[in-house]
């Protein structure tokens, strides 16, 4: 059963791309944007990650800290924090088992080819580790999608 609005996260996140363990509670007192992305080094994915990277310190004096999360590697993450200068930790979650939790791991479809993969899926984490919003795939667009969380306190 899929995570929901109103529902506590899971305390252990899993492990960023140094290989140093998140926890819900090292976000106590902070919202969390908690973002789950297909693909590091993408296009989509990496206008994604931009629109968080450049809209960074205005999200984080909203209060929120950002957390970015795909089955890729520590290494990939490392790679692509680099490349695109992220100043947020990406969670390296291979075994899928946070994707699961969160019910964004599943059957997608491109050009009549079923495959198993990431729906783009941010979660709005309260001060508490309650969810509040889910923006779903078809919600989110990927270059402004900083701007789109930034929008709901104004």
């Amino acid at each position: 059963m899929a995570l929901q609005v109103g529902d506590k996260i899971p305390e252990i996140l899993g492990k960023n791309q140094k290989g140093e363990e998140v926890n819900a509670s090292d976000y106590k007192g902070k919202k969390l944007v908690l973002y789950f992305y297909p693909k590091d080094n993408t296009s989509g994915c990496t206008a994604e990650a931009c629109s968080f990277r450049d809209n960074y310190s205005e999200l984080r004096k909203e209060g929120y800290e950002v957390v970015g999360v795909s089955i890729d590697s520590e290494k990939s993450h490392q790679s692509f924090i680099e490349k695109q200068q992220l100043p947020f930790d990406l969670i390296a979650d291979t075994d899928k088992e946070l994707e699961e939790k969160f019910g964004v791991w599943g059957e997608k479809s491109m050009y009549g080819r079923k495959y198993m993969g990431t729906f783009r899926t941010t979660f709005l984490i309260n001060e508490d580790g309650i969810i509040e919003k889910i923006f779903t795939p078809k919600e989110i667009k990927t270059s402004t999608h900083a701007n789109q969380i930034l929008l709901l306190k104004k």
